[in-house]
């Protein structure tokens, strides 16, 4: 693969060596030409609440076959993620919860890539990224929510679920079927920089063959990277496996969690504190 110069002069090689906490064995570590001050620690974001076996297959960083260009998740590298998106390309990042596959969600041929990639019916619905609260009107209908909610819920790990609208700009090919779309707002600085950057929100889905565990770290979905035109390393991400906290708010005053993932009570409280009232039909 032919990478643009600005990215094969930063992509990772073989440098010194070190040896694995556990063992005297010496295993090869990578670096980042030009770009030393970016290079984040193997174990990264570790949490100690993770199990063991996360610990010991995210902690080992990368292997020598790297299928495609492997950057750092940092500000240095926000550009040729952009201008990848900008070009129809689905790039693999990280969130405030879980890894994810990230294109267009105004590219109708994008959006079918990374069904291909996970191996995902076309009628299991993708949520929407974008990059500010104020950007969710473009996108989907809140007129009828309490001032500040969105607000209150987002940047963070959940997803809200809104009715499209006939202002949607989002491409048709998008969910078809469904009048609502899942949004989020993550609480991570990275891929909100890159949905801002592209000028239109990015689906994203977690980064996994569909019906296997979620990814929390780059190894977790190694071998989808070659489907990817860069995958961006956060390290391991201390949130679990349960991903974000989705809650249909598509009804005035009331609302309904979907999946409890990993804020549910947080969330709750602030629905209540708005008060909307849950559906339980």
């Amino acid at each position: 693969m032919n990478f643009p110069a600005k990215i094969a002069e930063k992509l990772p090689v073989l440098g010194a060596r070190f040896s694995h906490p556990s063992s005297n064995r010496e295993l090869p570590k990578l670096r980042f030409l030009n770009s030393r001050h970016r290079i984040r620690g193997l174990v990264l974001g570790l949490s100690t609440a993770m199990e063991a076996s996360d610990l010991k297959r995210c902690g080992l960083g990368l292997d020598n076959r790297i299928t495609r260009a492997v950057l750092p998740a940092t500000e240095g590298y926000v550009d040729e993620a952009i201008q990848a998106i900008k070009q129809g390309k689905v790039i693999a990042v990280p969130t405030d919860t879980l890894y994810g596959f990230a294109c267009d969600a105004c590219s109708a041929e994008a959006v079918h890539r990374i069904y291909e990639i996970k191996g995902r019916k076309q009628t299991s619905p993708l949520a929407i990224c974008v990059g500010d609260v104020k950007d969710i009107e473009r996108f989907a209908v809140t007129d009828h929510l309490p001032n500040d909610l969105l607000d209150s819920l987002l940047p963070g790990p959940v997803t809200v679920v809104l009715t499209r609208g006939e202002s949607s700009i989002l491409e048709k090919s998008l969910n078809p079927g469904l009048d609502s779309i899942g949004v989020r707002v993550p609480d991570s600085e990275f891929i909100r920089v890159i949905a801002r950057g592209s000028g239109s929100a990015l689906a994203l889905t977690s980064a996994n063959l569909s019906g296997q565990p979620s990814s929390v770290c780059i190894k977790d979905f190694e071998n989808l990277w070659e489907h990817c035109e860069y995958v961006y390393d956060g390290g391991l991400l201390p949130s679990g496996r349960a991903g974000s906290t989705v809650v249909d708010v598509t009804k005035l005053g009331k609302y309904k969690i979907l999946r409890p993932g990993s804020a549910m009570e947080e969330t709750v409280a602030i629905l209540h504190s708005h008060s909307l009232q849950e559906d339980k039909q």
